[in-house]
């Protein structure tokens, strides 16, 4: 067994993202027999003596058989709409399932302003943290009742990713209708499939496609979360929910993604994933050799701006090729900064000497 299914198998906490088709029917809505299986594979996680959040997928599918809907809908208020009526249904029947052990459910909504934002970053976590201690089970959804097209997670693989390094999880499960990450789609020919991701070079020749008929997401957006994961430290597992129960216990299905050696501090990956960018510094070549070498960046190192942003805001660093080579929180609003370019420290006045960018507020992407 490799080492990230060994540190699965063993995570004392976990993240469980369960995906739409695993759980509703465009005929029927909420399937509650599959629920209770899910439920019955996180509940036996659980007496193993892990913590576990589950992070549900469903409330628009949910919504549609109720609503008389005979497809997703397209448009933001119809999905909206079925949201705010599936969101209800899926957040009794998970706390219908747990409650045959006894368990409480709590649930929590979150949108991806509240990633975005760090005061609303740790309310999250806060919220999140006590529900465990308190012996509740915590659902996370996105909020689709109040999420905009403009500001969302986009699917519920990215959202689990990052509750996984929100909760600072040990292992993070994806289970939706695929059995794990193929080269190409099984569906429309032969394809391969890939038990272990040890790095990008094993990726090479993937071709990831886009979602089906009930959810957002597809293997593009899973392989997507699993790399956002893995780079945050937490391994990953992708499996079908079909195998919920191996998946959670010798995590011997599926595709493993190995993660990386030393995860990310809390700040790093807010910055580098969840924080939106407010604006962006066009860099000089040098610029961006002292960022590649993590050192701070300088006003001379900078050759213009875009955007309108404000002191302790994140931004882009875009080289001279227009490719974005870091996110960093800048020490000054642009229009202090529009002043600043490319002039050496020492021409600064004393209060505008301090680094644009210091070295421990930027992570390369």
């Amino acid at each position: 067994m490799s080492e990230a299914r060994r540190a699965i198998a063993s995570a004392r906490r976990v993240v469980v993202k369960i995906g739409s088709s695993a759980l509703t029917s465009l005929a029927g809505g909420l399937d509650t027999a599959r629920l209770d299986r899910l439920a019955d594979a996180v509940e036996a996680r659980m007496r193993a003596g892990s913590d576990v959040v589950v992070v549900s997928s469903g409330a628009i599918g949910a919504g549609i058989a109720p609503l008389g809907l005979s497809t997703r809908p397209r448009d933001l208020a119809t999905k909206q709409a079925a949201a705010s009526v599936g969101q209800l249904a899926l957040a009794h029947a998970w706390g219908t399932s747990f409650a045959r052990y006894g368990r409480t459910v709590g649930q929590v909504l979150l949108s991806a302003d509240d990633f975005a934002r760090r005061e609303h970053h740790r309310n999250a976590q806060r919220t999140l943290d006590r529900l465990r201690s308190l012996g509740a089970i915590a659902v996370v959804n996105e909020n689709d009742t109040v999420a905009t097209e403009e500001i969302r997670f986009g699917d519920n693989d990215r959202l689990a990713a990052l509750v996984a390094h929100l909760v600072g999880a040990d292992a993070l499960v994806l289970l939706s209708d695929v059995e794990g990450l193929y080269d190409g789609d099984p569906r429309k020919g032969a394809a391969s499939f890939i038990p272990e991701v040890r790095s990008s070079a094993d990726l090479d020749g993937v071709i990831a496609g886009s979602g089906g008929a009930l959810g957002t997401g597809g293997m593009a957006s899973k392989l997507s979360a699993a790399r956002l994961a893995a780079d945050a430290g937490v391994p990953v597992l992708l499996a079908a929910a079909t195998s919920a129960a191996e998946a959670l216990t010798s995590g011997k299905v599926g595709t493993a993604f190995a993660a990386r050696p030393v995860r990310l501090s809390a700040r790093k990956f807010w910055v580098r994933h969840a924080a939106d960018s407010r604006g962006a510094l066009l860099i000089d070549d040098g610029a961006v050799r002292a960022v590649a070498d993590r050192r701070s960046l300088l006003a001379a190192g900078i050759t213009g701006l875009r955007g309108r942003f404000y002191g302790g805001d994140v931004v882009d660093l875009v080289g001279s090729d227009n490719i974005v080579v870091a996110r960093g929180v800048v020490a000054y609003d642009s229009t202090e900064l529009s002043g600043m370019l490319g002039r050496s420290t020492a021409e600064l006045p004393d209060t505008m000497q301090r680094p644009v960018i210091h070295a421990d507020d930027l992570v390369k992407v």
